[in-house]
């Protein structure tokens, strides 16, 4: 049996189908055309494609690298569209290698900011300390650039080194409190009165360091009076307090008390008081101290009638902490 060359053997359907398949172009992972095999037919000749050439116009030749005259290398236009026309899997692997490189160039940021290369995104730049190489002394600080005041826990540090007081619980916000029309008699309840006044004096003098009124009504020979007023004064030499408060709970003693001609003058009224404190926030310096805790305490009171009005001539307070 003689069996007949191939261009005259007969081509079967899945032959066909294979043959087409291999002479379609493949797209890579990013677009490039890879042209698989083909087979040559007698005519074909490769051109090659000149830049700036027009189809169909002259300089294109007869025929090109395929049936037709089609060329194999398309426009940019073809190039875009082949390039978004990848698979999923494709895309999938584009979008990894994309998020690969985002995550280097963050590490790298990171890293350079650790190691000082530069600064943080939105850092102010500041002046650092500068001194000469060759000179072997410290190094002294220029001036900051950045215009913020300087911060401690919260406070602004002061020029002179204590902590600004807040605006909220300025010393103005406190005023000064009234002698009621009650304490300008001469009587149990006017002393009774006035001893409520003298303690609200002393919470005005905590919440403002101003001790004058206090002072006023108080005898120059009283110990407690003085050494109160001292507590005060050392407090605002260096820092502040506010939210200090006193409130009376109940009067436990109100009666006369009669000269000895010595510590107890004439015309004394004894007053004690059982109270609820808190001594509120503290500043020393730049040191915060809060105790906002209520406490109970007692305070007695000499208050004695001298010259139409009543003063304190002794007292003494104690606390009972709970």
């Amino acid at each position: 049996m003689e069996i007949p060359p191939l261009s005259e053997r007969p081509v079967s359907q899945e032959e066909e189908e294979a043959f087409l398949r291999s002479i379609q172009p493949r797209r890579g992972l990013f677009g490039r055309r890879f042209i698989g095999p083909r087979r040559w037919r007698p005519g074909w000749a490769w051109v090659p494609r000149v830049r700036g050439s027009v189809r169909g116009g002259e300089g294109s030749g007869e025929g090109g690298p395929g049936e037709g005259g089609a060329a194999f290398s398309g426009t940019s236009g073809g190039g875009v569209a082949a390039w978004l026309r990848a698979d999923p899997v494709d895309w999938g692997i584009r979008i990894a290698i994309v998020l690969l490189i985002v995550a280097g160039c963050y590490a790298v940021y990171i890293n350079g900011v650790a190691e000082g290369w530069w600064r943080a995104w939105g850092e102010n730049p500041t002046a650092q300390p500068t001194r000469s190489v060759m000179s072997g002394q410290a190094p002294t600080p220029g001036p900051s650039v950045s215009s913020e005041a300087a911060m401690s826990g919260g406070y602004q540090v002061g020029p002179d080194g204590v902590l600004v007081r807040p605006a909220e619980h300025a010393a103005s916000t406190y005023p000064l409190p009234e002698l009621p029309q009650a304490a300008t008699e001469n009587s149990e309840r006017g002393a009774e009165a006035a001893a409520e006044h003298y303690l609200a004096l002393g919470v005005y003098a905590w919440n403002t360091g101003d001790t004058s009124p206090l002072a006023d009504m108080s005898d120059p020979s009283s110990e407690f009076a003085s050494e109160y007023i001292r507590r005060i004064n050392e407090v605002y030499r260096d820092g502040w307090t506010y939210g200090n408060q006193s409130t009376v709970v109940h009067v436990l003693r109100l009666e006369p008390v009669p000269a000895d001609g010595g510590n107890v003058q004439p015309n004394t009224i004894g007053v004690r008081f059982e109270l609820k404190s808190s001594d509120g926030v503290t500043c020393r310096g730049q040191k915060i101290t809060v105790k906002e805790k209520e406490y109970t305490s007692t305070m007695s009171l000499f208050m004695t009638w001298k010259d139409g009005r009543w003063v304190e001539t002794q007292g003494s307070a104690k606390t009972h902490e709970e």
